[in-house]
C-alpha cells in the first residue's frame, strides 16, 4: 500500500470536518436573528451581575501555573496506554517509559529551580 492510500482516510475525515464547521457557521449566521437590543449586547456572566472592568490584569503566575499543569496533566496521559501495555512491551518499553519520565523529571526540577512555581516572592 502506498502511503496515499493509508492516509486517504485521515484526509477525508478532516476535509468531512472541516465541512461540517464551515457548513454551521454559515447556516447560523443566515438563520441567525439579526435584531441587536442592548439587553441582547449587555455582559452576561453566568447570571451574576459583572462588576468592574472585565480587563483587569492577572498575575503572570496565574496564568503560569496553569500552563505547567496542563503540560504535566497531558504528559500522564501518555503513560496510561505504556501503563496497559506494560507486559507486551517488556524491558524495553520499560526503559523507554523511564527515558520519558527522566525527561519530564528534569523539565520539572527546572521549573522548580527557576521558581515558576513559587506563588510568592
Amino acid at each position: 500500500m502506498s502511503i496515499t492510500t493509508e492516509y486517504s482516510a485521515i484526509f477525508i475525515q478532516f476535509l468531512v470536518a472541516l465541512g461540517f464547521v464551515v457548513t454551521t457557521m454559515i447556516v447560523s449566521h443566515l438563520a441567525g436573528p439579526r435584531r441587536k437590543t442592548s439587553d441582547k449586547l449587555e455582559v452576561f456572566e453566568c447570571g451574576i451581575e459583572s462588576e468592574g472592568n472585565a480587563r483587569t490584569p492577572f498575575s503572570v503566575r496565574y496564568f503560569m501555573t496553569a500552563i505547567l499543569f496542563v503540560l504535566f496533566d497531558v504528559e500522564v496521559v501518555f503513560m496510561y496506554p505504556w501503563a496497559v501495555n506494560f507486559k507486551q512491551l517488556g524491558n524495553v518499553g520499560f526503559i523507554e517509559m523511564l527515558i520519558f519520565v527522566g525527561t519530564l523529571l528534569i523539565g520539572f526540577l527546572y521549573i522548580i529551580k527557576k521558581g515558576a512555581l513559587q506563588w510568592e516572592k
